[in-house]
């Protein structure tokens, strides 16, 4: 069991898990490279911030982001990844990630 990381305070919010929920938060919002025990930890989702409102840019948040969690698979902590991106609203994409863990949770 981990403590649970809460997207909204980026914090411990004091509760614990036993999902996949912190690795994804973890390799999603961490800059590739950065993370000091693991260089192939996080992704690359951070150069894409200041993008202009572009298909292109809705396929590379998804290549993006099968690239950060491929390794969940690799590792068989994960059976699946699925996404999609949709344009929330002018300037902003949303992300839906959904992971099936080893115990199909």
């Amino acid at each position: 069991m981990d403590m649970l990381i809460d997207p909204k305070t980026r914090d411990y919010n004091g509760s614990t898990t036993d999902t996949l929920a912190n690795a994804v938060y973890l390799r999603l919002m961490t800059p590739l490279g950065s993370w000091w025990a693991d260089p192939t930890l996080g992704s690359r989702l951070h150069e894409l911030e200041r993008e202009k409102d572009l298909s292109r840019v809705y396929r590379l948040a998804k290549q993006y982001t099968e690239q950060a969690l491929q390794p969940l698979i690799d590792d068989k902590r994960a059976r699946s990844v699925t996404l999609t991106t949709t344009r929330y609203r002018t300037g902003f994409l949303l992300l839906n990630v959904s992971v099936i863990d080893a115990t199909d949770k």
